[in-house]
């Protein structure tokens, strides 16, 4: 079976106002309705969790009825902290034989079904799947003081994390396990978590898109709505 676990709990500080950012309002829709659309309508996907902050579950119970989604069989309270939210869809499939996961952030609504079909491919071959697209900028590392240049590294073999992250269940259960008993336990994204902790399991890439971008400031929706202009959404 596979999972698509939607992670919606953030509060959304850095771009302000009086709703986290997965409820702001873009082309018609909430950022989150955008982003479960587009697994919703993916015939590999079987089923959809959202995972939500408490107070939020009402607003979600309402989206599910005005939009007609079939696939959301279950919404989740999320933890103060991303790997609390993803750990607690964890815990719910890791029981199931074979699950595959994909981990996405209810923040880049405009996901394609490619790079979706494309993780769900790899997870036939591979445990871990991460979406990644190449850095153009140049990549500066810092002295300990943050205010002169240490390095300056090949940025050839650097990319940028996108979402959703594919994983075999058990896999992925295994890596928190072993997290948790570490009391310098502190990651971003699940895919560091296996990184970290299972070291000889691969992580596979697929090829990201600009358009998978996050929704972190509010000057972004204005580029999110120009992408979703040019795809006629």
């Amino acid at each position: 079976m596979t999972a698509a676990i939607i992670l919606a709990g953030g509060t959304g500080e850095r771009i302000g106002g009086a709703l986290p950012k997965q409820f702001l309002m873009m082309g018609g829709k909430t950022v989150l309705e955008h982003s479960v659309c587009v697994f919703e309508k993916n015939s590999a996907v079987d089923e959809i969790t959202i995972v939500v902050h408490p107070h939020y579950i009402g607003r979600i119970e309402a989206m599910i009825a005005s939009n007609g989604w079939r696939k959301i069989v279950k919404i989740l309270a999320g933890g103060s902290e991303r790997y609390e939210s993803s750990f607690a869809a964890v815990q719910e499939y890791a029981s199931l034989p074979n699950c595959r996961m994909l981990i996405h952030d209810a923040v880049r609504p405009l996901v394609s079904q490619r790079i979706i079909n494309e993780v769900i491919e790899a997870l036939e071959i591979y445990n871990a799947v991460n979406v990644t697209i190449p850095v153009t900028d140049t990549i500066i590392r810092m002295d300990e003081s943050g205010r002169f240049v240490s390095d300056i590294p090949d940025r050839r073999r650097f990319h940028r994390g996108q979402s959703p992250q594919g994983f075999r269940c058990q896999v992925l259960e295994k890596a928190y396990r072993i997290a948790f008993n570490d009391p310098s336990f502190s990651v971003t994204d699940d895919c560091g978590v296996v990184a970290r902790y299972l070291p000889c399991e691969k992580i596979f890439t697929v090829v990201g898109e600009e358009s998978n971008m996050k929704l972190t400031y509010r000057e972004d929706i204005g580029l999110l709505e120009r992408y979703l202009a040019e795809r006629g959404i």
